[in-house]
């Protein structure tokens, strides 16, 4: 009898379990109901570059490039970019973030916040440093590695742990559950110290006196709105990961907390399509063939004729967004800084698909150095024209730091349009 008793409670319990869910969704196939809204955003500083297709390489006669980029028709999903370079006084907000950080956690400044059900340790970031507790001494210079008796910080102290998901590792594995690896394998962890290499500025040029620039350009505030340089690939790519923390950090205070994609480089075929505005076979992102306009003003920041720099307005580099822009909004895509992408070099990129191409590699410390090059564009202040030019191609290795090259960040645009929002 109790048997019977218990079997038909439970029957009545999964009756009136699905009873219910069948009356919520009047028994109807539509979705979960627990998903948070999702109206897209866009990004402070930055554009929209809308889907579309290009003829990617050469737009001119030149032989010789097109053994390193055949002319080929590709096609680009939307997304959005930066309408400056990355300039000193945004990256210094990267390079607080990780100072105060450091001291946070020496200082053991904690809290604990719910996350997914589980407590969570975090750091306070409502808390205040205290600059002179003594347990900070070591982020400063000390003994003989101070300068006339100044008290610096010792920005070799400011590394950053960044992680990043290696998809392409994951996707190419063996999809036997049985045999496939731990999702540890695909998580890729590297320690990057961030503070730029202000010492490019002497480096880069021999016999040459550019000291006031080493040591003025990324901290004096006449340079706060001049693009940031001394920074390599690795360094561009932290960048873009603590971006992405923090407004993933501060999106999750809200209603929702969905996360963004990642703030990321361009890969090569997206830089080059952003670059051209809109004007498929233009060699230059103004669309015309010429690097002055009509009234004979230089349209860059580059080395014009045999070397009369300051001709264009800019000894060196010039505000991030100086000159016109070109039509989609990007200002300075020829010229003041050539920039990173996220794309490894290749001579030959024929092979590459035609739909959002980009090849990836991810060079380990003991590879050889042909396997750490990425892909720089765009030209730079100390650059002739040619290297303006939207589809020609350059690089440089991943560990190098230079006086002329920085960068910009994208976002994946989520959706057909942005139109689909208004």
């Amino acid at each position: 009898m109790k048997k019977q008793l218990r079997t038909l409670l439970g029957t009545l319990a999964v009756g009136s379990l699905l009873a219910s869910c069948g009356k919520k969704e009047n028994g109807q196939l539509v979705g979960s109901r627990n998903r948070p809204t999702w109206k897209g955003i866009n990004p402070y500083g930055m554009v929209y570059i809308p889907s579309g297709s290009f003829h990617m390489g050469p737009s001119d006669q030149d032989v010789s490039n097109t053994f390193v980029n055949r002319p080929k028709s590709v096609s680009i999903q939307g997304f959005f970019m930066d309408d400056t370079e990355i300039t000193n006084n945004e990256y210094r907000q990267f390079v607080e973030w990780v100072q105060d950080s450091i001291a946070h956690t020496i200082l053991d400044h904690k809290q604990e916040v719910e996350d997914g059900g589980a407590n969570e340790t975090v750091l306070d970031w409502e808390q205040d440093i205290d600059w002179t507790d003594e347990s900070l001494k070591d982020l400063y210079y000390q003994g003989g590695d101070r300068l006339s008796g100044k008290k610096e910080l010792n920005v070799d102290k400011f590394i950053v742990n960044y992680e990043e998901y290696k998809w392409q590792e994951a996707a190419h594995d063996v999809r036997d559950p049985k045999r496939r690896q731990s999702r540890s394998k695909y998580i890729a962890r590297d320690k990057v110290a961030i503070y730029p290499d202000t010492l490019v500025w002497i480096r880069d040029f021999a016999y040459a006196y550019n000291e006031p620039m080493t040591r003025n350009y990324f901290w004096h505030p006449a340079f706060d709105d001049y693009p940031v340089v001394g920074v390599n690939w690795k360094m561009a790519k932290a960048f873009c990961w603590w971006r992405t923390k923090l407004w993933n950090t501060y999106r999750g205070s809200g209603k929702d907390g969905v996360n963004i994609e990642d703030f990321r480089l361009p890969t090569e075929a997206e830089w080059e399509y952003a670059s051209r505005g809109g004007h498929d076979l233009a060699p230059y992102p103004w669309g015309g063939y010429y690097t002055r306009n009509s009234k004979g003003c230089l349209l860059a920041n580059f080395k014009p004729g045999r070397g009369n720099y300051p001709e264009d307005g800019g000894q060196y580099t010039v505000k991030a967004d100086a000159y016109f822009p070109n039509d989609f909004g990007l200002y300075n895509m020829s010229g003041n800084v050539a920039e990173w992408t996220i794309t490894a070099y290749v001579d030959n990129t024929s092979g590459l698909h035609d739909l959002d191409p980009d090849y990836r590699y991810d060079a380990k410390e003991n590879d050889p150095i042909a396997k750490k090059r990425k892909v720089i564009r765009g030209g730079s202040w100390k650059d002739i024209a040619y290297y303006l030019q939207t589809g020609t191609r350059a690089y440089e290795y991943q560990d190098t730091t230079k006086s002329y090259i920085g960068f910009r960040c994208v976002l994946t645009f989520l959706g057909r349009s942005i139109n689909d929002f208004n």
